[in-house]
């Protein structure tokens, strides 16, 4: 069974695993404020996990254990994801007063119809959503499907570090989640607004349309800050590694920000833009109230302005722990600088407190 809903009390590691590092985040709670308790990001090796498939599971797994050993973390139990892609969603409708056991045994039953693998092959759960609007003898269940050896493969990983998979969560709900901590940053932070958090990591650009708090579509496509880092490397005869420390500390030479950096901006812009356009011609929605824009390339200076000048749409930048408190041992401004990096770490650690 996927212990995506997996009920539990101990605090929980939030553990995003992306194709070019590994971010871990521990929170706390206590009357109602959250507090970062320890994080950090540790670079991966090249291709040890493509295009959000683990593939080496030795070098992910000691990555990690060099995350915990260094940040010091309390706790053995992680949450993980898996991408939307690898996923399948469904939501159906059934008798509102069936227990769990019946309501799971039923959709056992009846999975091969709303599920196109082999059922051997597919981890299942599912979470009651509330009553049918217009019938509340029915209830509204959320199927979640997805290949085992998507989730075996990050168990996997978590033992060979020495951890546990508590929960296998989904990218798409783990940022929806953490977009709850960014909502009263919005200037009219009303109930229905309709949100685009557009998610540009390394190799992947995730839009998450929500829509009243919920996530309506979601959509990948190969775009990153890899292809920024590979330029930097290409013009100035650096290594890979060297070039993406020059990315984030400087040093670079003059014609750096006219004749790389700036392109590169553009491209984002193209890139959400482009995003938004797929989302407007599959859906009834023709704009959107806000452009949250989260993942590493999110902290390039002049990025927001940019995509908002362009896209004529309110932009801001996603950082969910401006109302949190900070444990003695994590630095406030590498927080601050990697925060919008760290969406769907944070949105994993606050299962915590599901």
């Amino acid at each position: 069974m996927l212990p995506f809903q997996t009920k539990k009390s101990a605090s929980l590691l939030g553990l995003d695993i992306s194709s070019s590092t590994v971010k871990l985040l521990e929170l706390s709670r206590s009357s109602g404020q959250f507090r970062v308790e320890s994080y950090g990001v540790e670079p991966l090796p090249p291709n040890a996990v493509v295009e959000k498939n683990i593939s080496d599971v030795e070098a992910v797994g000691q990555a990690i254990k060099r995350l915990v050993t260094r940040e010091k973390v309390s706790t053995k139990n992680a949450a993980v994801s898996v991408a939307g892609s690898a996923v399948i969603t469904k939501v159906i409708q059934l008798d509102a007063h069936l227990t769990e056991d019946d309501m799971e045994s039923q959709i056992r039953l009846e999975a091969d119809q709303y599920i196109p693998y082999p059922l051997e092959e597919v981890a299942i759960d599912f979470e009651v959503q509330g009553p049918v609007e217009d019938n509340p003898e029915l209830a509204e269940v959320l199927i979640v499907a997805c290949r085992t050896e998507n989730v075996d493969m990050r168990e996997a990983v978590l033992e060979a570090a020495g951890l546990l998979a508590k929960v296998v969560d989904v990218e798409a709900y783990a940022m929806e989640r953490a977009f709850s901590l960014i909502e009263d940053q919005l200037d009219n932070s009303e109930e229905q607004q309709t949100i685009a958090i557009v998610d540009v990591g390394a190799t992947m650009t995730t839009l998450s349309v929500l829509d009243a708090g919920q996530t309506i579509y979601t959509r990948e496509q190969f775009f990153g800050g890899k292809q920024l880092t590979e330029e930097i490397q290409r013009r100035y005869g650096l290594s890979f590694e060297e070039a993406g420390l020059a990315k984030k500390q400087g040093g670079l030479p003059d014609d750096y920000e006219s004749e790389v950096l700036d392109p590169f901006k553009d491209a984002v812009v193209q890139q959400v833009s482009r995003s938004l356009q797929f989302f407007f011609s599959s859906s009834q929605f023709n704009d959107v109230d806000c452009i949250v824009l989260a993942g590493g390339t999110a902290s390039l200076p002049g990025v927001r302005e940019l995509v908002e000048e362009k896209v004529g749409t309110t932009t801001i930048v996603a950082n969910p722990f401006s109302n949190m408190s900070l444990a003695s041992k994590v630095s406030a401004s590498a927080l601050s600088d990697d925060a919008p990096a760290l969406m769907i770490a944070c949105g994993l650690a606050m299962r915590s407190f599901d």
